[in-house]
């Protein structure tokens, strides 16, 4: 039996002009701003007109393998499910980045009959909001250098410019340059760098502002360098706030699509959790919450990195309160935990999955006792799954008080997810939120919050701080910046900061080896083991099998 590909599923699908997925949520065709016929963008407006506030449900996972989790597939066909059901519900989710799109991971449209469309849009440029987000990042970047060049009245230290030049690529190569070369008109020789896009402090800046002008606010805020004396040089002291927040002011404004059952998806901003926050924007979550009765968001990789971040960080910011959350596994995923290889995961294997399964269940207890929030265990089923290894796991996670339900969303779409719809529903109408807490308080020091994660969520023993970190420390606490929240860029792949340590690794210190602010972010960025904010692609990139025929259909995307 042959199946069809990703893409091949949503290109088959029959998609709703975008007028008729508006007026599903209701959003009027004065706040509509159509790109073509089946994606718009919303005015802000639109936001000041509707009192509306839907229940929040938040999607996260167990630490990723590569057997696959299917977050997102899962946030998207729970939405299907839900509407299936009655229940009024929209989607926000994050916009999928081109470096992993070309790379190796693949596009973050959902998967098989759970996707958002279109899909070879929303997975390529979109409405250009990335874009826009690289453009006001490198006019910092230039106007920072051009300061320097016509006399550098601020005493910019050019070896202490802590700003970096962007590209929404993966492009090792640019990881660490030297520019400026060429004689004196054409700037001042200096060692510099790149990001990933998805990494740019601008990305995160427009992901958790809450209007324009607060966009420019967090802006201007932005340190992107230090004088001779040790005194933070901003972007406003470089004039650049409101030239930036120009190039943003239309992609600042949510992208309203659909998935492939109609039901309303707005997709946008898109930091990575390893290296950012790892959610879409408030603005997004927001909409979403306002022209539904539930709104199902999703934030990046594991619940250690993407929920952590959305709890600890935009939830704080944006004064946001989940109903419920959803932690989704595979069976295949927790035997990968449990040490076999990928070529392995066909046969039943309690034993694995017992090895393997520590690592849900410290997922589920901190979302139940680290927040107490209320949870459900969302596992994707598989053709190899076996009754006893799925019983093994509802058997485990009950024993933490939290249901287990299995999803068929990829081969099925919503009708495959209608009991943990159900579920979810419970959890947000007789189970009680009231008693959410953060991991840590903000009055609490720089070491004590990184501590807090460190132990609470992560399951380590401490934290060591190298030599360069303890004077970073020293200098962020005098420069002000001691309150802010922490915004750990960590691994993936294991709740420590070493890849190789899967499933609920014990006895681990986190060594943290840089610490910078991201003050127009409103958080301290705290970087540990050998994480990148510049990625590389594979030996064999996605890019390489994707291709567009001559009436301009693409292939090859997933």
């Amino acid at each position: 039996m042959a199946f069809l590909t990703d893409i091949e599923i949503a290109q088959n699908c029959k998609m709703k002009p975008i007028t008729e997925i508006a007026e599903k949520v209701g959003v009027g065709e004065e706040y509509l701003e159509p790109y073509g016929r089946y994606k718009a963008k919303i005015d802000l407006s639109y936001m000041k007109n509707c009192k509306k506030e839907g229940k929040l449900v938040l999607v996260t996972a167990i630490t990723p393998t590569p057997a696959g989790e299917g977050k997102t597939t899962t946030t998207i066909g729970l939405a299907d499910a839900m509407n299936l059901l009655g229940y009024k519900t929209s989607v926000a989710l994050r916009e999928p980045s081109l470096g992993p799109v070309f790379g190796i991971k693949g596009g973050a449209a959902g998967g098989g009959y759970a996707q958002v469309v279109p899909m070879e849009d929303i997975n390529l440029h979109f409405t250009g909001d990335f874009h826009a987000i690289g453009a006001a990042n490198n006019l910092l970047a230039a106007m920072l250098d051009n300061h320097i060049q016509q006399g550098n009245a601020l005493g910019i230290d050019t070896k202490r410019i802590t700003w970096k030049r962007c590209v929404d690529m993966n492009d090792r190569q640019l990881r660490n340059v030297v520019n400026g070369l060429g004689g004196r008109m054409n700037g001042v020789p200096r060692e510099d760098g790149f990001d990933i896009t998805v990494a740019s402090e601008i990305m995160a800046v427009f992901c958790l502002a809450t209007s324009i002008t607060d966009l420019k606010e967090r802006l201007a805020r932005i340190v992107v360098a230090y004088d001779y004396s040790g005194k933070p040089v901003t972007c406003s002291d470089i004039k650049a706030q409101g030239a930036m927040t120009a190039l943003l002011v239309d992609a600042v404004k949510p992208n309203l699509v659909q998935t492939l059952e109609g039901t309303p998806a707005f997709v946008h901003g898109g930091p990575f959790a390893n290296i950012a926050h790892g959610c879409n924007t408030v603005l997004a979550t927001k909409m979403a919450m306002s022209t539904a009765d539930y709104a199902i968001t999703e934030a990046g990789f594991g619940a250690d990195l993407g929920a952590e971040k959305f709890l600890d960080i935009k939830c704080r910011a944006a004064n946001l309160k989940p109903s419920a959350v959803v932690v989704v596994a595979t069976v295949r995923a927790l035997k990968m935990h449990g040490g076999l290889k990928k070529d392995q995961l066909g046969e039943e294997n309690i034993e694995a999955l017992e090895k393997g399964i520590p690592n849900l269940l410290r997922h589920v207890s901190n979302i139940k006792n680290v927040y107490k929030l209320p949870c459900v265990v969302a596992v994707n089923r598989f053709p190899t799954d076996t009754d006893n290894e799925i019983d093994f796991i509802i058997a485990k996670c009950k024993e933490l008080g939290v249901n287990t339900v299995l999803s068929t969303v990829w081969a099925d779409g919503g009708k495959g997810g209608t009991e943990l719809a159900k579920e979810v529903v419970r959890l947000c109408e007789e189970e009680d939120n009231s008693g959410f807490t953060y991991s840590y308080e903000t009055d609490a020091t720089i070491e004590e919050k990184i501590e807090a994660i460190v132990t609470k969520v992560y399951g380590g023993d401490g934290v060591d701080f190298t030599t360069n970190a303890k004077k970073q420390l020293d200098s962020l606490k005098a420069d002000g910046f001691g309150n802010l929240p922490i915004c750990v860029a960590k691994t993936q792949y294991s709740f420590s900061d070493d890849p190789l340590k899967l499933g609920a690794p014990e006895n681990f210190r986190v060594t943290v080896r840089n610490l910078k602010v991201s003050a127009g972010a409103g958080f301290i960025v705290v970087l540990t083991g050998d994480i990148m904010t510049m990625p590389g692609l594979p030996k064999s990139p996605a890019a390489e099998r994707i291709d567009v025929d001559e009436n301009g259909k693409i292939t090859g995307l997933f």
